[in-house]
């Protein structure tokens, strides 16, 4: 997800509500909670570290293609590419209250980013929604 300037990037097991964070994210923008919210890839996504930068790209098939729940395959309007500003784990069995500094890290690539791990059933919007309005540049 495009969300501003920087891409997040949202991992998680089948079911974990990777594309539904995703479709929150744009409905957040489309209400003014955030100023800008767009599909990269669902699903499927290519990471490559260039320059000191993760870049993130949609699987060529699947590009514009989103699935939500319940109604199958949709086409959004999607981004070609981003840079990834930091990492959502849903579902994420180290997940704490208050995490410690490692935890709140991920290496991708060997490009070090923050890292958000939320546990399994926690509302996840309100805790990007967080992190994107109180982190310095919006992480």
């Amino acid at each position: 997800m495009l969300v501003g300037a920087k891409a997040v990037l949202i991992r998680g097991a089948t079911g974990s509500g990777k594309s539904q964070l995703a479709l929150a994210l744009i409905e957040a923008a489309a209400q003014g909670a955030l100023p800008f919210a767009r599909l990269i890839a669902d699903d499927r996504a290519h990471v490559e570290a260039r320059a000191g930068r993760l870049l993130v790209r949609p699987a060529r098939e699947l590009a514009g293609l989103i699935e939500v729940r319940g109604l199958g395959i949709r086409r959004l309007a999607h981004e070609p590419v981003g840079v990834v500003g930091f990492v959502v784990d849903l579902g994420a069995a180290d997940a704490d209250r208050m995490p410690a500094r490692e935890g709140a890290e991920t290496a991708i690539e060997g490009i070090v980013l923050p890292r958000l791990a939320v546990a399994p059933g926690q509302p996840v919007l309100p805790m990007v929604l967080a992190l994107l309005k109180l982190s310095p540049a919006g992480v």
